[in-house]
């Protein structure tokens, strides 16, 4: 257990992951001062005499025992925020070592004073320069690097977007990434790849002037060992998915009026996994959608066909017949053990299956999804997971890093899968970068989240024409999104302030059915306080 206690919660998004990264199999819990209290004679116990803290004091304290192959964690993390700098110290259970911050270098480093308080310094650049602190201790601790360095869950291909739109010169990219985010070499090269070619996919349409949709269906064959995504068992809700239709056509209807002025940029269908639909009911869909809103202008029209167990010929050609150009058939792994495992109940060769019949009813931009990092697996289960792929031969591939959210399965019963925890992640992602090469597979777009194996990412890769333009529009956040069902989550850009605002749906399928006047008039009022 690594107890995380700060006098200002404010720091928990930049303190946690930073601190799950160096200790991604420990539980990490974060308090305030206050909630901690009530601990405090516990951790008498454990940490010896507790040092009474000042107003302005925060700590972090991993008090777990030594495990076999990993660091000494019996320690305590203290942050120490103060007028003119902060302290970070890091102390031992039966030790404390110091250095200040210009003897940095020695082996014994275990503290840091870091002046950190000046009108020349915004919010962004204190907290990294508090994040680097820590990471210094925690890397001298754990004797390891992180490949991202400090960024643990923004999207680094927008900070490298921007600064390359903004015409700073690469070696001046090169030196931010490192100096202030303490990333590695070889992925500010990635991320320079991708947003240049990101750059010049969105300088070929007007996505100023545009906007996207979001089209969410809540339901699943099954839920994923993994998924913390909001899903339903179609077998389970079966009985909801009318009235869900007749409410998320309600709000089709609406969102068709939203922008009058705006080109429809970008349509995508996702989910859960909208092939769970019926035929008919899909047909249904797509056709009210078509009706409502002008196509003329739309680059791409995705669907998350997903689960091959939810796809058959007659979909097959609904998606067809309705005009979507790209679709995806996400296996997530081509072993059979796996996919017994993470709850898909569907076999390697339904994948296969689905593919083909997806290239028989003429589709000619299908994307497939795989995962690295699952429970069991090891590179050479990747490899030949890649090696079926190349058989296939889909347009694009995109590489996910198992990111372990609290609300999945695998986290709730985690002390079920302990024994399967993956191996040699990296090693993995190695496999997937020279499949990409060797394949003429050129990276697209990169995201990161919190809680990945390995702190690595997810890459989107594709041959030359046949990237997903909505997955750019989307994770370097250009164009507003309008997003529609339960869970939805639309973004709304506003370019000339710099400045992105969210409007949700919720979650809950019934709340989402018996609350879709609330949903519309939530949209509805935000538009018309904001000019859009």
């Amino acid at each position: 257990m690594i107890d995380i206690v700060l006098s200002d919660k404010a720091y928990e998004n930049d303190f946690y992951p930073l601190v799950k990264a160096f200790y991604p199999e420990e539980t990490v819990k974060v308090y305030s001062m206050e909630e901690f209290a009530g601990h405090q004679k516990d951790r008498h116990k454990t940490y010896g005499t507790w040092e009474k803290s000042l107003p302005e004091k925060g700590f972090l304290l991993p008090g777990q025992e030594k495990t076999e192959g990993q660091p000494d964690r019996g320690m305590r993390i203290e942050v120490e925020l103060q007028r003119e700098f902060f302290l970070i110290r890091i102390i031992g259970i039966n030790k404390v070592v110091r250095q200040d911050e210009d003897k940095e270098g020695s082996a014994a480093s275990r503290e840091k004073r870091v002046p950190c308080l000046s009108e020349a310094l915004t919010k962004a650049q204190y907290k990294n320069t508090l994040k680097r602190a820590l990471y210094q201790l925690l890397s001298q601790e754990v004797k390891r690097e992180l490949p991202w360095g400090i960024l643990t869950g923004i999207r680094p291909t927008k900070l490298v977007y921007e600064l390359l739109e903004q015409g700073t010169p690469e070696d001046g990219i090169k030196a931010r990434m490192h100096e202030e985010y303490l990333c590695s070499g070889e992925k500010v090269d990635m991320s320079i790849q991708i947003a240049r070619r990101e750059l010049q996919l969105l300088s070929e349409m007007d996505y100023r002037k545009g906007y996207s949709l979001y089209i969410g269906i809540p339901f699943c064959p099954t839920t994923c060992l993994y998924c913390s995504f909001t899903s339903y068992s179609i077998a389970k809700f079966a009985g909801l998915v009318e009235d869900y239709l007749v409410a998320l056509e309600k709000e089709l209807e609406y969102a068709a009026t939203c922008f009058p002025d705006k080109k429809l940029t970008t349509v995508y269908l996702g989910g859960g996994t909208p092939t769970t639909l019926a035929a008919g009911q899909l047909d249904r869909l797509l056709g009210r959608v078509r009706q409502l809103f002008d196509f003329s202008n739309v680059k791409e029209f995705c669907v998350e066909a997903g689960r091959p167990d939810s796809i058959t010929p007659e979909k097959l050609q609904v998606l067809k017949k309705w005009g979507v150009s790209r679709i995806s058939i996400n296996p997530q792994s081509m072993q059979q053990g796996t996919l017994d495992l993470i709850g898909r109940q569907h076999s390697v060769e339904e994948v296969k299956e689905a593919f083909h019949m997806a290239r028989e009813a003429g589709h000619n931009n299908i994307n497939m999804d795989i995962i690295i990092g699952l429970p069991g697996e090891r590179p050479e289960d990747v490899a030949d997971t890649l090696r079926q792929i190349r058989e296939l031969e889909p347009e694009s591939l995109t590489v996910h890093t198992l990111a372990i959210k609290r609300a999945a399965r695998l986290n709730l019963e985690r002390d079920n899968y302990a024994r399967l925890k993956a191996s040699e992640v990296p090693r993995m992602l190695e496999e997937t970068v020279r499949f990409a090469k060797e394949n003429s597979y050129l990276p697209y777009y990169l995201y990161r989240q919190k809680n990945m194996a390995d702190n690595l990412e997810n890459i989107g890769y594709s041959r030359y024409g046949k990237e997903g333009l909505y997955n750019i529009l989307i994770m370097e956040e250009k164009q507003t999104i309008l997003a529609l069902g339960a869970g939805g989550m639309s973004k709304f850009v506003f370019h000339k302030e710099n400045r992105l605002e969210r409007v949700d749906n919720v979650k809950s399928v019934t709340d989402y059915i018996n609350r879709i006047d609330e949903m519309i008039g939530r949209k509805r009022d935000f538009i018309a306080r904001n000019d859009i």
